[in-house]
């Protein structure tokens, strides 16, 4: 006589829709109140057993009991809803699009319990063959982290991609710089649009892009200060001043302090630049000074016709309402530029007037120690990994030989 298996046991019979038979485990009671239940289907009726027995034994040590049906899609879907909070909008927007066009098409309808490694292997080679290495990578943290959330919620026992290394992808679109004829032809091609101070100070000062956007009027001195000389004490009695007698080398400034940005923010998280050693200041090129005066001047003329519409955040580079330049309207409109300047603007970004300023100076015979030194470099070795903190004195290498280098453009 077949006897009924008591309640915990779980329960073991014939789907005949599905032809195949199915088991069944409690795993309790939701926060709502709703029961739970795992299912477990199989060929035979001795697998089924088997599954289900295994299912038992990890109840009773304690180990999560996974869900079945519990898909990659389902996992990744979450963690994009939740597990992003606090991250900037342009962070969670990038992996959101890189999960819904690469991650879930390739593995959403895979259930997460039976992913393999040897299929996220698979899967990021041929992701490999078109994506550059960064992309990969970027890939396989959305899997890991997306896993990781259903492991810390019991959905799944273990995270088979962090057995797993991203592969090196393609070559990515190599770095360029303008020529001096091209870069005589992006400054005469942005006089008179919105985009011409911002190229010429992107291009004069090698500030990256992302600098740019965040930089505010306070963090400009377009008159800088002429030599001078503090008469503040004497040797009179309390060192109150009569003559100059008294006069100490601490009072005297001989040099002054000429035009100067001051690269301190950035649009990253917090305001911070790209690490807190590249900030530093740097002396403005007369053409530089003269195109943010230009500038200044087309800002009020627009605040004005904005009226109440105008948000002041005191941004030297922004809309017609004030607030902050998008990334992708920057790079719109420098390619507007480069394409009335003669170049292929499908092939230009912004951030390329910065690597031109380094190979303009570079040609005109400057050190590349002082190159370094003026773009935040700590050494000549490295690019935008280690840089170098310096808020004064004003470097004023680079904005002379600038000066030298564009002094058609200047007059």
């Amino acid at each position: 006589m077949v006897t009924r298996r008591s309640r915990g046991e779980g329960g073991l019979y014939w789907n005949e829709a599905r032809q195949r038979w199915m088991a069944t485990v409690d795993l309790g009671f939701t926060p709502a109140g709703k029961r739970r239940r795992s299912y477990i289907s199989a060929r035979t009726k001795t697998e089924a057993k088997a599954k289900l027995m295994a299912l038992r034994r990890d109840q009773a040590d304690g180990l999560p009991v996974e869900q079945r049906g519990y898909t990659v899609r389902e996992a990744v879907e979450s963690w994009l809803r939740y597990g992003l909070v606090g991250r900037e909008p342009s962070t969670v927007e990038n992996r959101r699009i890189m999960a819904e066009k690469h991650v879930i098409p390739a593995l959403g309808a895979r259930k997460l319990v039976e992913l393999t490694a040897e299929e996220v292997d698979a899967w990021l080679a041929a992701k490999a063959r078109t994506l550059s290495t960064v992309s990969v990578v970027r890939l396989l943290s959305i899997l890991r982290s997306s896993i990781q959330r259903a492991q810390a919620r019991e959905l799944v026992r273990r995270n088979v991609a962090l057995v797993c290394q991203p592969p090196r992808g393609t070559v990515g679109r190599p770095s360029k710089s303008l020529t001096l004829d091209q870069a005589r032809a992006v400054l005469t091609a942005a006089e008179g649009t919105s985009m011409h101070a911002y190229v010429v100070v992107s291009l004069l000062t090698g500030a990256r892009t992302e600098e740019l956007r965040a930089l505010t009027w306070n963090h400009l001195d377009l008159d800088g200060q002429p030599p001078s000389v503090d008469v503040w004490r004497s040797v009179r009695r309390g060192g109150e001043t009569k003559t100059p007698r008294a006069l100490t080398w601490n009072h005297l400034d001989l040099d002054g302090q000429p035009p100067s940005v001051d690269v301190w923010r950035s649009v990253r998280r917090g305001g911070e630049t790209k690490t807190p050693r590249s900030r530093r200041t740097l002396e403005l090129s007369d053409l530089a000074r003269d195109a943010l005066r230009t500038h200044r001047q087309l800002q009020w003329a627009a605040r004005l016709r904005a009226g109440s519409a105008w948000v002041d955040q005191g941004l030297v580079f922004c809309t017609s309402h004030g607030t902050e330049l998008d990334a992708a309207n920057v790079r719109r409109s420098f390619r507007a530029v480069a394409r009335a300047a003669g170049l292929d603007s499908a092939t230009w970004t912004p951030r390329e007037l910065r690597h031109s300023f380094v190979s303009l100076l570079s040609s005109s015979g400057m050190p590349i120690e002082d190159i370094a030194h003026l773009v935040g470099h700590a050494n000549t070795k490295t690019t935008e990994q280690v840089y170098r903190k310096e808020l004064r004195p004003v470097l004023t290498k680079g904005a002379r030989a600038m000066d030298v280098i564009f002094s058609d453009q200047a007059r």
